[in-house]
């Protein structure tokens, strides 16, 4: 794969490919000389309009897919982001997939399957709400939920490496077919987490939003400060980059996403089909005939 246009260069989010990320020094805010709010919106709102001629020529050449995967904390704004980065795009060349606890029947394959099932098609893009990831973070947050995956031979010393050597080999392997992958991980301060959950409850309008178990997950932070620390450390690649993105503040948050997918759209070698040209004879032939009914 050629790195140059799979995986973007310039933005300060990106997670070293050297499994050196420390968490800790990931900032959750913007820096002191971040654009303001207006900025941000105006800034977001030119990206979206080049995503949209980006799509389009995604969709006709017919070559490539995209998959965005989006994981954060609880209250860290997937849904929002999600929505204002890919707002004009259009609904038929893309599809959002949130991820939910296994059922009963997926429980039966293994932890892929359901992730095989969805992903985008070649020309499309593809957006995992939540992804592959839950089964190295949440799992390694909560061990309890291995007993119920019925998993023969499981080493908790070995099962969490083990479980993203298979990820880092599965988007390896996508990426090798043609499927540009691009992580996401919405990095938010415990204090705004708390702040969100707040504006939750006290406001009626968003109480639909709170759930009393989003306040329990908060109590297993470290654990999932280290299980993302330690996935971002094993599986960001050149091939499937993640990108830690400080989410503490929306606007800013958005304008970051929405300029890396852009950055890494305009790298593909796409473009519009071009027609032979006795195709173009053809149908310059059956315009003459089109231009005489109109008149």
């Amino acid at each position: 794969m050629d790195e140059a246009w799979i995986s973007p260069t310039d933005s300060p989010y990106r997670v070293p490919f050297d499994g050196s990320f420390v968490m800790a020094d990931a900032p959750t805010a913007p820096p002191h000389d971040a654009p303001d709010r207006e900025a941000n919106e105006k800034a977001l709102k030119k990206t979206r309009k080049k995503l949209r001629d980006l799509q389009r020529q995604l969709y006709a050449d017919d070559r490539f897919a995209v998959l965005l995967v989006f994981q954060a904390m609880d209250a860290a704004g997937k849904d929002g982001t999600i929505r204002h980065v890919l707002r004009g795009v259009n609904p038929a060349g893309c599809q959002v997939t949130s991820f939910k606890q296994p059922s009963a029947g997926e429980l039966d394959h293994d932890f892929l399957w359901r992730i095989v099932r969805a992903l985008p098609q070649r020309g499309r893009i593809g957006v995992f709400n939540r992804s592959h990831y839950e089964e190295e973070l949440v799992v390694r947050a909560h061990p309890s939920i291995l007993a119920s995956q019925r998993l023969p031979n499981v080493d908790p010393a070995t099962v969490w490496d083990a479980r993203l050597a298979s990820m880092a080999s599965f988007e390896e392997h996508l990426a090798r077919e043609g499927t540009v992958i691009v992580k996401f991980f919405l990095h938010l301060s415990k204090e705004q987490q708390a702040r969100r959950f707040l504006d939750r409850i006290d406001e009626p309008e968003k109480n639909w939003k709170f759930s009393p178990g989003d306040v329990r997950e908060r109590g297993h932070w470290d654990a999932y400060q280290h299980a993302y620390e330690e996935a971002l450390r094993a599986t960001s690649r050149p091939w499937a980059p993640w990108f830690a993105v400080p989410a503490d503040d929306k606007r800013y948050m958005r304008r970051v996403v929405a300029e890396i997918v852009h950055d890494t759209m305009r790298r593909l070698p796409i473009a519009y089909p071009t027609v032979a040209d006795e195709e173009r004879e053809a149908m310059m032939r059956l315009r003459e005939g089109l231009v005489e009914k109109a008149r």
